[in-house]
């Protein structure tokens, strides 16, 4: 177990003297938090103990959903699509019931969202980039919480929140008032609603500037006179005004810090691991048992590589040759597809057609069978070997050397050479190529892949979901190589039993 107050530790010389009395009947410094409501302003650090195991799995549990929020953004999905979209990836990574569902696991769920928030409060305030996109996508997911929240609880948590900072306008100045406030309500009031029943509350302007900006509230001597219908815009503003200056706070903390040792480098994975979601290579991403693809068809299967493995296999065929990274990367790629080792071996004696037998099996052949885990001692064997990088893995490497092709292309290539080579894959859309330009600019390289995965296939996905049912489990964000091989084969054939033209049993 560790224990975690997400803060700086106290140096035991200057701990006030309690009496034995004192220390008695005090508060304990650790302690079980209960938890009222769903929503959560996370002002109060979690104090309870947690295992080294939890730590890390709830961080990454809440780093999914981020990442897959950040995905909708970039993709400009309406409010309605993104609650739509998450609502089954937060009930799979981070489940938070309203008290009305009597769930039996409220308290674990909330601790478990409490710790996840302030663990990644942690690893994402190192820098000035990372504490901006922290607080937006926090921001979205309180948002996306507070829509979804039963009303009751919703304004229960409100009035529990006694600091909030609002001022209720009140009747007299209502009704002086009344012509500018009905000008400044967009719409009008609604159907059935009347001015006197309508409630307005002043607050500092520059502490809802989205409302301000939209002008759906009048402004006067500094102050914004927010209707309560626009209630949402100033929790959420609240929300994210309090996370800018604790993420400060948290900033300047950090090189004063006294953490475990065994936190340090989960935190830093953590934070790498925002560049793209971590996810693990599945079985599942191979070819089925039927359709198992050999040495001879890689050709034809590479129509449906990632750029990443495209670039590489067109390397191989250019050169007739890959240094040692790349064939490391693509010989993982072609073993996460299903291709036997032995296949492997042939596939990349015949690709490496300028050499002799006996260079080949000096020099290339025990690599191959070491990532297999066919050689390379009793701990290699155990593990199968390595498996296939993803595309987290892929973009915090080292950048490739000259002669070097392994790596993720959106990053290692400049904009100027990476556009002429979507385009020469048919890849024409001028918006999508901005699209791209713009996801590399902001270093959204993963996002740029599955905006031009999108692109490729988007007659094969919309019969998916029109024809086949295919929905979010089948069409989530891609995060690795190979995913993005296997869905992008299963979207080309889709309803065919064989593949025409690419005939996958071995002769």
């Amino acid at each position: 177990m560790i224990r975690q107050d997400f803060g700086l530790r106290v140096d035991p010389k200057r701990r006030s003297n309690l009496s034995a009395k004192q220390r008695q009947w005090g508060e304990p410094e650790w302690q079980q938090q209960d938890y009222a409501h769903r929503l959560n302003f996370y002002t109060v650090p979690p104090t309870a103990d947690i295992s080294l195991e939890e730590f890390e799995e709830w961080a990454i549990a809440r780093l999914k959903v981020l990442s897959e929020l950040e995905s909708c953004a970039f993709r400009n999905r309406s409010p309605e699509e993104t609650a739509t979209y998450m609502a089954p990836i937060l009930e799979k990574h981070l489940p938070l019931h309203s008290n009305s569902s009597r769930s039996s696991t409220l308290q674990g769920e909330r601790k478990k969202d409490h710790f996840s928030h302030f663990i990644l409060r942690l690893a994402f305030s190192s820098t000035e980039d990372l504490r901006k996109r922290y607080a937006r996508l926090e921001t979205q997911l309180f948002r996306l919480r507070y829509k979804d929240d039963d009303t009751r609880e919703r304004q229960a948590f409100i009035d529990s929140c006694d600091d909030l900072k609002w001022e209720k306008v009140g009747d007299e100045e209502k009704r002086e008032l009344s012509q500018e406030l009905k000008d400044a309500t967009p719409g009008g009031l609604g159907p059935g609603r009347r001015f006197e029943d309508e409630s307005w509350f002043k607050v500092d302007w520059e502490r809802v500037p989205e409302l301000v900006e939209s002008r759906r509230v009048f402004l006067k001597r500094g102050m914004a006179y927010v209707p309560s219908r626009e209630q949402s815009s100033l929790v959420v503003a609240e929300f994210t005004r309090r996370l800018d200056q604790a993420l400060e706070l948290t900033a300047r903390a950090i090189p004063r810090l006294d953490e475990d040792d065994r936190l340090t480098p989960i935190l830093h994975h953590l934070s790498q691991s925002f560049t793209a979601p971590d996810t693990a290579y599945s079985t599942a991403d191979a070819l089925p048992g039927t359709l198992q693809p050999h040495a001879a068809n890689i050709d034809s299967l590479s129509q449906h590589f990632p750029l990443c493995m495209s670039h590489l296999h067109k390397t191989l065929r250019q050169n007739s040759h890959l240094k040692h990274f790349g064939r490391l990367q693509y010989t993982l790629f072609l073993k996460g597809l299903g291709l036997s080792l032995e296949d492997c071996i042939i596939f990349w004696r015949k690709s490496f057609r300028l050499i002799t037998d006996e260079k080949f099996a000096k020099e290339y052949r025990y690599n191959i069978r070491h990532s297999y885990g066919d050689v390379g001692g009793d701990a290699n064997r155990r593990g199968r070997g390595y498996t296939p990088y993803s595309c987290q893995k892929l973009l915090t490497e080292a950048l490739p050397g000259p002669g070097q092709a392994h790596g993720c292309p959106y990053r290692t290539f400049s904009p100027d050479n990476l556009i002429p080579l979507l385009q020469g894959m048919g890849v024409q859309d001028q918006s999508v190529l901005k699209g791209v330009r713009e996801d590399v600019g902001k270093q959204r390289y993963h996002i740029a892949c599955n905006r031009v995965f999108e692109y490729a296939h988007k007659k094969e996905i919309k019969r998916a979901k029109d024809d086949f049912g295919w929905g979010i489990a089948e069409l989530d964000t891609i995060s690795h190589p190979n995913t993005y091989f296997k869905r992008s084969f299963m979207l080309k054939h889709l309803g065919e039993e064989v593949p025409k033209g690419e005939k996958m049993d071995t002769d």
